[in-house]
């Protein structure tokens, strides 16, 4: 560990962890240990380490809530820089509002609210960060990122600060021009809302965690939809449809509520997710001939 250590000239020492488990830092509470985990404060902190990292030889990798990231059990021999709310100021100017990588989405719809902004309330329920949001391009309730953001702010491969339109960020369904680009790091966005009556924005946020809540298995650690969205068909009937609901590898459970989602029972590892992963792609596969990609990122051992 000891070329980690020069870590501690860079950030303080409380931001930094060494051979961390990766389930605290996961939405599915799953996953072995990481070499190290910093949270940077400043994008000026991200710089150096990313400096550092490559000076020293150091793969990294870059995280938000992990609420779409699967570790495995052996852990990643690597350094994770982890987003989080100590990188997360909101600046609000009329109907725009300014907000770094580490603010949780949640947060950033609450904000929007207050300010009687509208467009933001399909987001209220979304469990990750902004950073992480900008990048796989989160959306739910019929709207997306795409949809209210105006600039994207980010770091090159060579720590340069650059500013683009939204319109250039290439966002498709759950994907951006930061996933065909991992080495660029999310470190704000510029959203344009519009002007709204509070009263009408916190009506419509309540019917959507109203739903989210009935149809989500949020009383139980998970990582959202399990696998991406198929051209005429609804993946959570497929599943049904193959009498897999309620079905259980170890700790890891086809969720009762919606089977879409799995969900960690309390004592599930990451090869028990995996492998019930894997279970539900086989079976609907033989079943009806349509093959599911996951959604979910998959970290785990060493990283390039």
């Amino acid at each position: 560990m000891d070329k980690y250590k020069g870590l501690e000239n860079i950030i303080s020492k409380e931001n930094i962890k060494y051979n961390e488990p990766m389930k605290y830092h996961t939405t599915m509470k799953v996953g072995g240990a990481c070499d190290c985990l910093v949270e940077p404060t400043s994008i000026e902190e991200i710089k150096k380490i990313i400096s550092y990292a490559k000076a020293n030889d150091i793969p990294y990798y870059v995280i938000g809530n992990g609420s779409n990231l699967l570790v495995k059990d052996e852990g990643i021999r690597a350094l994770i820089i982890k987003i989080t709310n100590k990188f997360s100021d909101i600046e609000v100017d009329k109907n725009h509002i300014k907000v770094y990588a580490g603010c949780s989405v949640p947060k950033l719809s609450q904000i929007a609210k207050e300010n009687s902004l509208s467009g933001l309330e399909f987001a209220c329920g979304i469990p990750g960060s902004i950073g992480g949001a900008i990048r796989m391009n989160a959306g739910a309730y019929g709207s997306e990122m795409v949809n209210v953001v105006e600039k994207v702010g980010y770091l090159d491969e060579d720590g340069n600060l650059v500013e683009i339109d939204g319109k250039d960020a290439k966002f498709s369904y759950r994907h951006s021009m930061f996933v065909e680009n991992p080495e660029y790091i999310v470190v704000y966005a510029v959203y344009n809302l519009e002007e709204g009556n509070i009263d009408e924005i916190s009506a419509k946020m309540e019917e959507n965690m109203k739903a989210r809540k009935e149809k989500q298995p949020l009383e139980y650690p998970n990582f959202g939809s399990v696998f991406k969205r198929l051209e005429g068909y609804f993946v959570g009937k497929l599943v049904d449809d193959c009498n897999l609901k309620g079905y259980s590898i170890g700790g890891a459970q086809v969720s009762t509520k919606h089977s879409g989602f799995i969900i960690n029972k309390g004592n599930a590892t990451c090869k028990d997710v995996l492998d019930l992963i894997e279970h539900i792609k086989a079976t609907v596969y033989d079943k009806f001939n349509v093959t599911l990609q996951e959604e979910v990122v998959i970290l785990g051992g060493n990283i390039k």
